[in-house]
């Protein structure tokens, strides 16, 4: 299963550090695996959501997220949306901006290409912020029986019984962020909006083309037995099953656009570390995103999320600690070590809690557990 699920990615790997050799030096070499390393930690988090969304997905789709999700990951992300950002923001042509990516200038050095990227951090923080901070208060204000963090997820229950509360909470956040970020006001608050207004349709158009459960007609049941083991079917199909069509590819989308949004720091943050924009593609982009599916994918056919039942909490914790951070940015620096060690703490402290979890279940099973077992 591990060579099946993490082959190409290791078969990449080698790739990326042999045309690095090719490309660069040795250094270069240490510079693309450093990167690889750092976009993986940034994402652990970003692989368990998506691994949430995919498993709802036919294989064509899951094939999809590996096939043309990575060129997306690669050659969108890494590569073509920094060359836009700086085109737009220093009104130069696509053809100018290729060319000033390839002087490799510093980034310290006002008119450079790593330069132009950074200064225009904060609405890039402020739209992928937004629309992260969404993702994690959906999901905490969502009444759920399986609780982590019962102290703090518990007054976020009850919170969410509050019609529109993700809304006021992330405009109130927005509104602080922007009125503290002096000249950048104007773009961080419509930036701001406009990550707002991305997950609203890319979600709602999700929730449009969804599908029930094609067999259900209905039907009451008997029984209490009867009425669950008809839900553990229904489950199980949607597991395995998955949404086709318009639905299928609108989460699709809705898959890339939250790679986008967890890769915006980690593109920022890469030009700290190198501005050869080939050597951050070969690392951020065939690297640390390649892997990044593969652990996606892993997680989906070893059922890794339905076994380890606090790992949706610790990656939605890791994404709102993330979505903060970016918006912390806007108007202060804040290392990247600091941004992938917060998501990596969240997500082993949610593993080792759900290995606690499982051992007290197996050492206290409920009433219908023997029989299973005995099985």
């Amino acid at each position: 299963m591990f060579l099946k699920t993490f082959g190409w990615s290791l078969v990449i790997t080698v790739l990326a550090l042999a045309t690095a050799l090719i490309y660069g030096s040795w250094s270069a070499v240490v510079i693309t695996l450093i990167l690889g390393v750092l976009e993986i930690s940034l994402s652990f988090d970003n692989a368990v959501v998506n691994a949430r969304i995919l498993e709802r997905m036919s294989p064509f789709w899951q094939k999809m997220f590996l096939t043309v999700g990575i060129v997306i990951a690669v050659f969108g992300m890494r590569v073509v949306f920094p060359l836009l950002i700086v085109a737009v923001t220093a009104h130069l042509s696509p053809v100018e901006s290729i060319q000033l990516a390839l002087e490799k200038g510093p980034i310290d050095e006002p008119g450079t290409y790593a330069y132009l990227l950074h200064e225009a951090h904060p609405q890039i923080a402020a739209f992928g912020g937004m629309f992260l901070l969404m993702i994690f208060l959906d999901f905490m204000f969502e009444d759920r029986d399986i609780l982590w963090l019962k102290w703090l997820e518990r007054p976020l229950h009850f919170l969410g019984r509050l019609p529109m509360v993700n809304v006021v909470v992330a405009l109130a956040l927005l509104a602080l962020f922007g009125v503290t970020s002096g000249d950048h006001q104007a773009i961080v608050l419509v930036s701001g909006i406009a990550g707002l207004v991305t997950y609203f349709l890319v979600t709602g158009l999700g929730g449009l083309f969804d599908v029930g459960d094609p067999d259900d007609d209905g039907n009451s049941f008997e029984s209490a037995d009867e009425m669950d083991a008809e839900a553990g079917r229904i489950v199980s199909k949607r597991r395995l099953g998955h949404v086709t069509g318009r639905a299928a590819f609108l989460l699709f989308l809705y898959l890339e656009v939250i790679d986008a949004s967890f890769s915006f720091d980690g593109v920022i943050g890469a030009f700290a570390i190198t501005a050869d924009p080939i050597i951050i593609a070969l690392g951020l982009g065939l690297i640390g995103a390649m892997f990044v599916r593969s652990l996606t994918v892993f997680f989906v056919r070893q059922g890794t999320l339905d076994e380890f039942e606090y790992l949706d909490h610790g990656a939605h914790w890791a994404i709102g600690a993330l979505a903060v951070i970016l918006l912390v940015t806007i108007t202060t620096e804040v290392n990247e070590i600091v941004t992938g060690l917060i998501g990596v703490v969240f997500i082993l402290a949610a593993f080792v809690s759900s290995i606690v979890r499982n051992r007290r279940k197996a050492d206290h099973p409920t009433p219908a557990e023997p029989a299973m077992l005995s099985r």
